[in-house]
């Protein structure tokens, strides 16, 4: 049962760690799956984790720091899509320039407010969303096996973390069983078919767009007013990154999405758990090897599992309607 205990503690890890790749995850597919291309998920985790934190801070509310990082994730999509969808510029530049400017103006901003260099204050409890306890959880932790999967895995985490694998189905759903999601998949393989049929091309790609900056703006909100108490730069850590890769690894599919990223997810928590291993041969492993092995393992499961990822057709290319 000890095994079990450590697999327990170590895949509940895994299940926290995981939240944000799913959200950002997510994000990228609804964005992708209308053609919009956007590696900018890292940027707008940025731009999230640090709208929330400040106006959590500055409201002591963790619903109002909600919105805030909803809000300027959205703000930031809407650059990206004006520029991407109104103005036929390039995608991929689009997101790189979104990355760069988001990750070093966060910093410069809060530096300029608190003088931390760029770190928030610590965050106060009314600020912060806390584990949700399920009901019957104390009662049934001692039951054999499945006490503990629902005492520990199910049932303590908090809003955000439900809200982000209740996100799964919800978008399997409406992409593949709405008219809404239907037209939007159309717009990623033929948007000129779509606007044969007098539906707007550009209106269904924003829709995508704001979507996706909801869900990696909640990415952000995990990260400083779940998962930590604050916000520091950088602190996403290059994780829109982890999930694009996991995005193309499942190949713009919600389910699959949902496993890489736990995948991803246990294997983060696996090398924290190792940090302190003592191997036979090696001794001890150094901390920098082990951080860096989830990683080293996203790119081997990248090259040599995935097997020929084909994206949507209209992928990246802008829309020019035909006169």
């Amino acid at each position: 049962m000890d095994s079990f205990s450590d697999f327990i503690v170590i895949f509940a890890s895994g299940l926290r760690l995981s939240v944000p790749l799913i959200l950002a995850c997510l994000a990228g597919l609804w964005s992708e799956r209308s053609g919009v291309v956007d590696i900018g998920l890292e940027g707008k985790i940025l731009t999230g984790a640090f709208g929330a934190a400040a106006v959590a801070f500055a409201t002591g509310s963790a619903w109002i720091g909600l919105a805030g990082g909803v809000g300027a994730s959205i703000l930031v999509s809407y650059v990206h899509g004006y520029a991407s969808i109104s103005q036929r510029a390039n995608q991929i530049v689009s997101g790189t320039a979104i990355n760069m400017v988001c990750d070093g103006l966060t910093a410069l901003i809060g530096n300029a407010i608190w003088g931390q260099g760029g770190r928030t204050p610590q965050l106060p409890d009314s600020a912060l969303f806390h584990d949700i306890e399920l009901p019957f959880a104390d009662a049934v932790a001692g039951v054999p096996i499945l006490g503990p999967i629902y005492a520990r895995l199910i049932s303590g985490h908090d809003v955000v973390t439900y809200f982000a694998f209740l996100a799964v189905p919800v978008t399997y759903w409406t992409l593949y069983k709405t008219r809404f999601g239907l037209r939007l998949r159309a717009v990623g393989e033929n948007p000129a078919a779509v606007d044969t049929a007098g539906i707007s091309v550009a209106a269904l790609r924003y829709a995508a767009v704001t979507i996706c900056g909801v869900l990696v703006g909640l990415s952000g909100v995990y990260l400083s007013i779940a998962q930590a108490a604050y916000f520091q730069p950088h602190m996403s850590a290059g994780k829109g990154f982890i999930a694009l890769a996991a995005l193309v690894f499942a190949k713009w599919r919600p389910w699959p999405a949902l496993a890489t990223c736990i995948l991803f997810g246990f294997l983060d928590a696996a090398a924290i758990r190792m940090q302190s291993a003592v191997l036979p041969i090696v001794g001890k492993v150094p901390v920098q090897a082990i951080q860096a092995l989830p990683y080293v393992l996203t790119v081997i499961l990248l090259a040599g599992f995935i097997g020929k990822a084909i994206p949507p057709k209209a992928s990246g290319i802008p829309y020019v309607k035909e006169r």
